[in-house]
């Protein structure tokens, strides 16, 4: 009942929007100051969608009961960034809400993508992903020119000792107070996991992860590797060389991802609480690359979830 009731409100919240200027499509309702680019951004967030899909599930979603109200703010001077929320309850994900912003072109090619992988994990996991893996995923899928400004600032973390342990990041829930650590590290693990297995080995290892919360048996199940421990040195030996392309493994092509398996049957899920945008750094002093294992947070469980970033 509670959660019709839910719907019946955001609905009613829709209307007004529905009706007034923008653009809508199956599963995005655009609004921004000039109608072609409200055209342009809708369609382009349902290519991201479903080409996104493709790429970590292996299979295309189905439509979302309730379109994503997307409101955008365009400027070739303007930062890209966005704010991204939605609620999960009892199997349901939904509420969808977006801003953005940005040049149209970083709307287009970074902004859209980052902020749909969160809504296609939401929509697969059913509940909140770890902040690492959610995060390494958005980022994953930014124009390669975005993507170049976590690996640029990565090395400076690591020498400069604020590098995160891999038992500390993977037990996340929420963004520690010096983000941007977070978003160039997991964004490189996330491209070290990729380039072994691709996108939907990946989702499976998180998936695993998540419901039997043993990072150390989910790493040696889907890469071979002993625990988080041996992850993190051969990752940081990886970086060390200057993040170099990889052979790829197995990748179990033409196999989709199975959300089934994450969902409890009848179960109230978590909402995460919402998250606070964080600017990047301008300078970090040098030193040597250096991570230290130490023992792990316990897992938190949110209430309301709202993903946002921001770039100067």
């Amino acid at each position: 009942m509670e959660a019709r009731l839910i719907r019946a409100v955001l609905v009613a919240a829709l209307l007004p929007v529905a009706l007034g200027a923008g653009y809508r499509t199956p599963n995005f309702i655009v609004q921004t100051a000039d109608p072609r680019l409200a055209e342009q951004f809708a369609k382009a967030a349902e290519k991201s969608r479903h080409d996104l899909a493709l790429a970590w599930l292996g299979q295309p979603m189905p439509e979302w009961w309730q379109p994503c109200v997307v409101t955008a703010q365009v400027g070739p001077n303007l930062g890209a960034g966005a704010a991204t929320s939605f609620l999960f309850d009892r199997g349901e994900v939904y509420g969808w809400r977006m801003n953005v912003q940005g040049s149209a072109e970083r709307i287009q090619d970074s902004v859209l993508p980052h902020e749909i992988t969160h809504m296609i994990f939401a929509s697969f996991f059913r509940a909140p992903v770890p902040r690492w893996a959610d995060e390494g995923g958005a980022t994953s899928v930014e124009h390669p020119s975005e993507q170049a400004k976590h690996k640029q600032m990565l090395v400076q973390f690591l020498r400069s000792g604020r590098g995160i342990a891999f038992n500390q990041m993977f037990a996340m829930t929420e963004y520690p107070q010096d983000v941007m650590p977070l978003y160039a590290q997991a964004h490189a693990l996330t491209d070290y996991l990729i380039q072994q297995g691709g996108r939907r080995k990946f989702v499976a290892y998180v998936a695993e992860g998540m419901k039997t919360q043993r990072w150390g048996e989910a790493t040696r199940h889907h890469y071979g590797l002993d625990d988080l421990g041996t992850l993190q040195n051969q990752w940081v030996a990886w970086v060390g060389q200057g993040c170099p392309r990889l052979a790829p493994r197995d990748d179990q092509p033409g196999r989709p991802a199975e959300p089934d398996r994450m969902l409890a049957a009848g179960s109230r899920l978590p909402r995460p609480e919402p998250n606070l945008i964080f600017r990047l750094p301008r300078s970090d002093p040098a030193g040597a690359i250096r991570t230290q294992l130490t023992r792990p947070q316990p897992f938190e469980q949110p209430r309301q979830l709202v993903l946002e970033w921001s770039r100067p």
